[in-house]
């Protein structure tokens, strides 16, 4: 079912271009100006943000001549009556940041810090592919196009913190013809690994006396790796201050403070955030604070057996080589990968919990991998005389969909305009809604070979990369329309 990019799509797809590519550089400005956070505490319907966020599209929805429907947690902005239709998935909602990292703040689009980029939360995962879909949209009802298919864009509000709702929403949405996510990586993604999560709970009290650590901390949420780490050092003695500085000096790509205090000796790591899906991508500041620890014996209170833990099951690897037997490949999904991503200590004790984000290929039965967690976990415990108080095992379905009857029509299309004659179909490390569909697969917005922003506290999409998202976004729209 192959199709080639003719003059036609091409000329509409330069149409968009030409007319509309300012106009979504000021829609995504609008866009990340509202700041999309989900909150324990406020679910996203009730959410001032979210309220103006989802003003917004109605807005542009009713400008552009779209229909618009809002089903709480999920938005449809439709072209077309037809009774088939090609659904193209995106979310609305982003992940925290961290003001003091970013030049302005990250719900500002900055054009100005970095001439070419476009700085913001949520630029490239996911407003920026909203901004793009609707005017790829409407250069096609400009041009008074008649599709065989309804076009219908998907808007999901919870796609960073909770599945909830859209997998309710689901079982009563009819489902498409065809599914795009747009939330992910070009050239065509056919297979996802799944998000999965270790997180133990240690527990503790602080010795009296001894070499020992407290005030643990690290990172900023699951499914990022973190840039920021530290802890305290209590107690340490002129040899244990040097082969902290030896382990120091063995490590890569961070940055480490040591400063003594006088509650003990203070130690930060600053390493490189990114997308817990592509670990390769970032440097873990957990991780590495651990590494520093290497071979130093440290009183079993929560925040010490926290450290070991981290350096003897996961260390500075990225597939799970440390932790028992877990470790494993497929072919094409590539292997599973394992990274320490956030701390978190409980206000009432002195307990510390440690999300572990797993991402999780084909290749091994989930109750085979469950057995081995609990089997490293256990041989853990046991040779340190130590006792978890609590374990979280969370094992997410990988996707792998390679014969969807449109992947080679978006492959085609991908070829066409960057000029690249051995695209193939990939493998990612995230999770997108596709899961949620028959036969979806991603189509961008991110380039092969450059690092994926999205979730780090340096987000951005370029002019250029919007620009060729636009032309490929409405090529596909056309070609899927007329399918």
């Amino acid at each position: 079912m192959a199709a080639t990019v003719g003059s036609d799509k091409d000329a509409v797809a330069h149409y968009a271009l030409d007319q509309y590519q300012e106009a979504q550089i000021h829609t995504l400005a609008n866009l990340v100006s509202f700041p999309t956070v989900n909150t324990q505490d406020l679910k996203a319907p009730d959410n001032p943000a979210f309220i103006g966020f989802k003003n917004y599209l109605k807005m542009k929805a009713e400008l552009f001549g779209f229909d618009y429907q809002d089903f709480g947690y999920t938005v449809l902005i439709g072209m077309g009556e037809q009774s088939e239709k090609v659904t193209i998935v995106t979310h609305g909602d982003v992940q925290p940041a961290d003001p003091s990292k970013w030049s302005k703040s990250p719900f500002e689009l900055d054009k100005i810090t970095e001439p070419g980029k476009l700085i913001a939360r949520g630029s490239e995962d996911d407003k920026g592919a909203i901004a793009t879909a609707l005017y790829a949209m409407k250069a096609i009802k400009d041009k008074g196009i008649t599709l065989d298919n309804r076009i219908e864009l998907m808007v999901y509000l919870a796609e960073e913190s909770d599945w909830g709702p859209i997998t309710e929403f689901m079982k009563t949405y009819n489902q498409p013809k065809y599914a795009v996510t747009i939330d992910a990586s070009y050239p065509v993604v056919v297979a996802e690994k799944g998000w999965s999560l270790i997180a133990p709970t240690f527990s503790g009290a602080n010795p009296s006396s001894g070499l020992y650590v407290s005030k643990l901390q690290g990172g900023a949420f699951v499914s990022q790796i973190p840039e920021d780490a530290s802890v305290i050092l209590h107690n340490a003695d002129d040899q244990t201050k040097t082969q902290l500085q030896r382990n120091i000096s063995a490590l890569q790509g961070v940055k480490v403070s040591l400063v003594e205090q006088e509650d003990g000796l203070h130690i930060r790591v600053k390493g490189t955030s990114a997308h817990s899906s592509e670990p390769e991508s970032g440097v873990n500041a957990i991780a590495h604070l651990a590494a520093i620890f290497d071979g130093i014996a440290l009183a079993t209170n929560s925040d010490g057996q926290a450290l070991m833990f981290i350096n003897e099951l996961i260390g500075l690897g990225l597939y799970g080589k440390q932790f028992g037997d877990i470790a494993y490949e497929h072919d094409f999904m590539g292997p599973l990968t394992v990274a320490p991503t956030l701390l978190s200590r409980d206000g009432q004790n002195n307990d510390i919990t440690l999300s572990v984000n797993l991402r999780r290929p084909m290749g091994k039965d989930a109750d085979l991998l469950a057995q081995q967690i609990d089997s490293a976990l256990k041989t853990w415990q046991q040779q340190h005389q130590v006792t978890l108080s609590n374990v979280e095992v969370e094992l997410g379905t990988p996707m792998l969909l390679d014969n969807a009857p449109h992947a080679q029509a978006l492959l085609d299309i991908f070829k066409h305009y960057t000029g690249d004659q051995d695209a193939s179909f990939v493998s990612i490390g995230g999770g997108t809604n596709a899961k949620l569909f028959d036969n979806a697969v991603s189509f961008g917005p991110s380039m092969p070979g450059k690092r994926y922003t999205g979730h780090s506290e340096h987000e951005f999409i370029t002019e250029e990369q919007l620009a060729l998202n636009l032309k490929m976004y409405t090529a596909m729209m056309l070609t899927l329309g007329k399918m």
